[in-house]
C-alpha cells in the first residue's frame, strides 16, 4: 500500500510518549501517515477502531500495536506496556466481554463546544439486526449491551455543566430495542431540557405512547434505515431473518406516524443493492414526495473490510479495487452492480442527489412538514 509524504501536512504537535489513533477506512492512509511520521520521532503509536479490527496485520505495518475490538478493556494494559517500553503487537478486547457499567466518564470539559454542533453519548452497542454491509459495532463487539441509565444521565449532566441546551446525538446502532429502559430514561432527559437525536428502526412508530415520550423529551430526529423504497433491494440484505423486507409494507404509514408527533425522520436509503435497476433513482425520489420525508439520506453501496458483504463480493468477483479504502466513502463506487453498469449506479446517483437536495425540493419538504403539523395540532 502506497502512503504519501506527509511533509507538506499542516506540522503535527510534539511531546507525547504515545499516540493514540482512530480511523475509519476512507482515512486510514491518513492514519497510516501519521503513526509514520510519529515513529520515525521515535514516540510509539498504537491504532484502533473498525478498520484495525478488520485488517489487524495491515494496520501492523505501521504502528507499534493495533487494539481490535472495544478499546476500554484493553487501554490501561497498553498504557502499562508502553510505560515499561514492552508494548505487545495487537490487543484484543473481543473475547473480554467489557460491560459499559464499567465504561468511563468521557472528558467532556476538555472540548471546546464552540466548534460543535453536537455531542455524542453512548446508550448501547450492537444490534439485533445483521445486515450484510453493516460495519458498525457488530465489527467490535457480538452483543448487545446497554449502559446504564444513571452512566448515561452522568454523561448528559456533564455536557451540561459546559452547555447549557446542548444538542446531543445517542450514538447507537439502533436505539429503543430495550423500551422498558428508554421509557425510564426519556422521563429523565426531560427534566433536563435537552434536543436530541438518535437512530432506529420503523418498529418505534407502532409504540405511540414512546414516541411521545420521546418528542416531549426532546427528540428533533430519528435517523431510520429504510435502505430500498422497492422490495428487490431488501432480499437478502439481512442475514438472520430479513427483518426489513417483512417490514416494508410498514414503511409508509411508519414515517407519517413518527413524524406527525413532531419528530422529524431522515430516511436512508442505499443505491445499488442487488436487485436494483436503474429505476432504483426515480423509485426513492417518488417516495420521499409520498411520505413527505423531512430528511432523506442517499448513499452508494459501499463494502466495508471485514463485512459480509465484502467477503460476499469479493468471493463473486465484484470488487473492482481490491484494498482501496479510499472509496469506502459511502459516496464512491468499488464494485460491480447486480442489474446495472458501475457508470449507470454513478450517474443516476449523480442525478439523484442533484434532485433530493435542491433548494426548492428541500424547502418544499421542510414546509410540508410544518404545515402537516399545524393541521395535526
Amino acid at each position: 500500500m502506497e502512503i504519501a509524504d506527509l511533509s507538506q501536512a499542516e506540522t503535527l504537535p510534539e511531546a507525547f510518549d504515545l499516540v493514540a489513533i482512530s480511523s475509519f477506512s476512507a482515512q486510514i492512509h491518513e492514519a497510516y501517515q501519521i503513526a509514520q511520521a510519529y515513529r520515525e520521532k521515535h514516540v510509539p503509536v498504537v491504532i484502533g477502531g473498525l478498520h484495525v479490527t478488520a485488517l489487524p496485520q495491515e494496520a501492523l505495518a505501521y504502528c507499534d500495536a493495533v487494539v481490535c475490538g472495544e478499546g476500554e478493556p484493553c487501554w490501561l494494559e497498553v498504557l502499562a506496556d508502553c510505560e515499561r517500553g514492552c508494548m505487545q503487537g495487537g490487543y484484543d478486547g473481543r473475547p473480554r466481554q467489557f460491560r459499559l457499567a464499567d465504561a468511563p466518564l468521557p472528558a467532556y470539559e476538555l472540548l471546546d463546544v464552540s466548534k460543535y454542533n453536537r455531542l455524542t453519548v453512548q446508550t448501547s452497542r450492537g444490534c439485533p439486526h445483521r445486515c450484510d454491509f453493516c460495519a458498525g459495532s457488530i465489527l467490535l463487539t457480538d452483543q448487545y449491551k446497554q449502559k446504564p441509565i444513571d452512566k448515561v444521565l452522568e454523561e448528559i449532566d456533564k455536557i451540561r455543566r459546559i452547555w447549557h441546551r446542548p444538542f446531543i446525538e445517542f450514538a447507537d446502532d439502533n436505539s429503543f430495542v430495550n423500551r422498558p429502559y428508554w421509557q425510564e430514561l426519556l422521563g429523565e432527559l426531560k427534566k433536563r431540557r435537552i434536543k436530541w437525536f438518535t437512530e432506529a428502526d420503523v418498529s418505534v412508530s407502532q409504540a405511540p405512547e414512546l414516541l411521545q415520550l420521546m418528542r416531549d423529551s426532546g427528540c428533533a430526529q430519528v435517523l431510520i434505515g429504510l435502505e430500498s423504497p422497492v422490495e428487490e433491494g431488501l432480499s437478502g440484505l439481512e442475514l438472520r431473518n430479513d427483518w426489513k423486507l417483512k417490514r416494508f409494507s410498514e414503511y409508509r404509514e411508519a414515517i407519517r406516524e413518527i413524524q406527525s408527533h413532531g419528530i422529524t425522520v431522515n430516511g436512508c436509503f442505499i443505491l445499488g443493492l442487488d436487485g436494483h435497476t436503474t429505476d432504483i433513482f426515480e423509485s426513492v425520489y417518488q417516495f420521499v414526495c409520498e411520505t413527505e420525508l423531512y430528511e432523506v439520506q442517499a448513499t452508494i453501496l459501499t463494502p466495508f473490510p471485514g463485512t459480509p458483504l465484502y467477503a460476499r463480493l469479493e468471493k463473486e468477483g465484484r470488487i473492482l479495487k481490491p484494498g482501496d479504502w479510499r472509496t469506502c466513502t459511502l459516496f464512491d463506487l468499488n464494485f460491480q452492480p447486480s442489474h446495472m453498469s458501475p457508470e449507470a449506479l454513478r450517474e443516476g446517483f449523480r442525478n439523484l442527489v442533484t434532485r433530493l437536495y435542491s433548494e426548492e425540493f428541500t424547502h418544499w419538504r421542510r414546509r410540508t412538514f410544518r404545515n402537516r403539523l399545524r393541521s395535526c395540532g
